[in-house]
Order: structure tokens, then sequence, then C-alpha cells
């Protein structure tokens, strides 16, 4: 049996149980609203999967809540019902988008089960079809490649994971398979973004707010209306700018900065981090109630060191991708570069493993070789199996040494050699206690 989020507007409470009992006595969960105006509340709050509305009600009624949430409906069904005498009303919504109508009274118990169970089905298998051909067209890995392994099967709204395990992949899918599909997916790095500029990046500002300020400017919430924003690296944010987005997130408004006029936020909000933000509340870097208030379904990635069952398919993956971007024949792998790329630590995740293969398949000719490969990977010790951890981790610093003795200590000439991002090459040097190294 296929259950779902319901929403049932009606003003007729005895009618309202009635059609509770039947969908909860059948495993669906059930909200209530009294009339249009509470479901639209309802609707600006919640995401459901399905819509029953009654056509006739006071303040705002079924047709009229139809219209005024169509961003927030996002395709989801929405059905009317109605009294015989206004069948031919009903049968005008349906042209005018509503997925379908009843009548009262019921005629059975059945006729409802049936035509919720319908409808649901419908639109998953749409939403379904829709996510996989928006993840073809952007270049996302398949399902079955992202969330393959032991390690993602313990996956258990904020992403965690160290940077590059695909935080912003698993986002992309979580929006994509959602019913705000059809809206935009809108991503702010909260840590590229210099504090006194975040608040006008997220919330937009008016005319004359600051200097420089020369016209009004929309922000990324609003951008994201009916859609979802993806708040990466939230752990770098100002407790300042936490306090703010946490009542963007309770109170779903926000102004822009030098305005003072109350916008709505209809955004999915997605927040992603590499770091432990339940210590670094602990510790007083975090605020502990927008902790909580983010930490409603945690998801963590596990790093692809902890994945090598599905670095092979992955790697034939990219390898195609990068091909076709280059509007060129996928080249081979050789035996013993597919065995460096087995033996490798992977510090910066699948990210690192994209840019180490397309700047493969630029250089290789019909087969991937050693040669091809950054140096990081070629100066790994022949000898060296994936669960040498300590081998592994030794090689990349004194890989990472040579590099920067090379470069003269400029990081980003550095990071190039070794085939890798800066940031990705920062994180290392933290890691590895080498910050005094480079520049």
């Amino acid at each position: 049996m296929l259950n779902g989020r319901i929403l049932i507007v009606e003003d007729d409470a005895t009618f309202r149980g009635l059609l509770a009992t039947i969908l909860e006595g059948a495993g669906h969960q059930v909200t209530l609203a009294v009339d249009g105006a509470a479901g639209l509340a309802l609707l600006r709050q919640q995401d459901f999967d399905l819509v029953l509305s009654d056509l006739k009600m006071p303040k705002l009624g079924g047709l009229a809540l139809f219209q005024a949430a169509r961003e927030e409906l996002a395709g989801t069904p929405f059905v009317l019902i109605t009294a015989f005498g206004t069948v031919e009303e009903a049968v005008a919504a349906i042209k005018d988008g509503v997925s379908d109508f009843l009548t009262k009274p019921l005629p059975d118990p059945a006729t409802l089960r049936s035509l919720v169970v319908r409808l649901l089905e419908e639109n998953r298998r749409a939403r379904r079809l829709v996510a996989l051909d928006a993840a073809e067209l952007a270049g996302l890995p398949p399902l079955e490649i992202l969330f393959a392994g032991a390690a993602m099967q313990e996956v258990a709204r904020l992403i965690g994971g160290e940077s590059g395990t695909g935080k912003e992949l698993l986002a992309r899918y979580l929006h994509l398979s959602s019913g705000r599909k059809g809206g935009p997916f809108v991503t702010v790095n909260c840590a590229a973004i210099p504090e006194t500029l975040l608040e006008s990046e997220l919330f937009g500002h008016e005319r004359g707010a600051f200097t420089g300020a020369v016209a009004a400017r929309q922000g990324k919430f609003e951008a994201a209306a009916s859609g979802t924003i993806m708040l990466d690296e939230i752990g770098e944010m100002v407790v300042p700018m936490q306090a703010k987005l946490l009542r963007v997130l309770q109170e779903r408004t926000f102004q822009r900065v030098g305005g003072n006029r109350e916008l709505h936020a209809n955004a999915r909000v997605v927040a992603a981090t590499n770091r432990d933000l339940a210590k670094e509340a602990a510790a007083g870097r975090f605020r502990e109630d927008l902790f909580y208030r983010l930490n409603v379904f945690p998801l963590t990635l596990p790093p692809l060191r902890d994945r090598r069952e599905v670095l092979d398919d992955l790697t034939s993956y990219f390898v195609r991708l990068h091909a076709r971007n280059l509007g060129r024949k996928a080249p081979g792998l050789a035996v013993a570069a597919a065995k460096a790329l087995r033996a490798y630590h992977w510090p910066g995740n699948i990210r690192e493993l994209r840019n180490v293969l397309e700047r493969a398949v630029i250089l290789a000719r019909n087969e991937i070789t050693l040669n091809e490969l950054p140096d990081l990977l070629r100066v790994l010790p022949s000898g060296a199996e994936p669960q040498d951890g300590g081998i592994l981790r030794g090689a990349e610093r004194e890989a990472i040494l040579a590099a920067l003795k090379l470069a003269g200590g400029n990081r980003r000439l550095a990071a190039e050699r070794l085939g890798i991002s800066r940031r990705t090459l920062q994180y290392r040097l933290r890691e590895y206690g080498l910050l005094a190294e480079g520049k």
C-alpha cells in the first residue's frame, strides 16, 4: 500500500472527520484545515503528497486555494470535493490544473481510497522520471552508483560528511525527487562569501541600503522560491548571521537589508557541513537552537575511502562523462593506473576523483596510464593496499611537501601540480600540521 501525507481542507467538521477516519485507516498521515485560509497557511509551512479540498468554503474556496497555492503545490495532486450542483465547476477546474474531483456524499470509502492511491502512484512515478531525466542532463552520477556500497546503506535538513563526499549531489537528488522539482535549486557557499556580504546574498537588499547598493537586489531565498536552497558549509556561518537564519526557519519570513517589508520564505532549506555541529554547538561556536532546528533529518555521507567497492564504477562514470564533454571517445584505463587509483587515500573524496580523471582524460590518448595521473598518486608505494592507511597518509604528506618545494611554496601551483583543488590542499595542510609551509 502506497501511503502519503495528505492535507484535508473542509469547513464541515463532520465530513472532515469522516475523510480523516477513512484515510488514516488506510495508513495515510492526515493533516486537517478548517477552511481555505488555514489550508494555504499549512501549504506554506509543510510539504504534502496530496490535497483534498472542499470547493465551497468561507474566506477562501477550494479553487481559489488551488490558484493561490500553485507555487507551494509544485505538481502535488489537488482534488476538489463538490456537491452535485457544482460538478460543472469542478470539471472546469480540472482544465485549470486540478487533478480530479469527488462528489458529496461519498459513494463509498473504497472510491476515496482508490483515487488517493492512484494519484499518489502517478505523482511519484512522474517525480521519479523527472528526477532521472534532470539528473542525466545535469551530469549527475546514476543513483545506483551514488548510493552504492555498504557505507552508504548506513546513511541515517542537515547533510554531513567530509568535503567532496557528494553532499551537493545528494541535495540535488533530494530536490529533483521532491514536489519542488519544478522550482529552482539554489546553492550558497557560506564559507566563500565575506561575513559583511552574506546577509545581502541570502536575503537581498534595497537600493541605498549600504555603500554601493545602487539598485535593489533579490536574495537567494527569494530566488529559491518554490524550490530548494542549499546552504553549503553552514558551519562557517558567524553566530550573528545564524540568529537571522533561525528566524527565517521558524517564522518563514525575512526582510531585505535596508527594507522593512516582510517577505515570505517559500523554499526548502538543506544545510551541508563538514564539521561536527553537535561539538561546535557544545563549544559555543554554533547556536544550539539553530542546530536542533536544522537537525531534523541528519544524513552523514561516508568518505570515499570507506566506499572503495564503488571506486571502479565512479571511475568509469567520470571517464565517460569527461570524454563526452570533450567530444571524444572514452580512453581505457591501464592496470597500473587503476591500481594507483584504488590504493590512493582520496582526501578530497569524490570531488578530487572527478578532478583527477578530468585531467587524465584531457592528457590521455587511447589509454590512461600512470603518466596522466598527478604526482600525488604516482608516488604511492607499489605494494600499498587500500587498507594501509598509515602508509598512504605518509605518502600523501611527503608528496605535498615535495609539491610545495617544487612550487616554491606557492599553494596554488602546488595544488595544480598535485591535481587537487587549493581547498583540498588547505584541508590536508591543516590535517598534517603543515600550515607553516607555503604561502
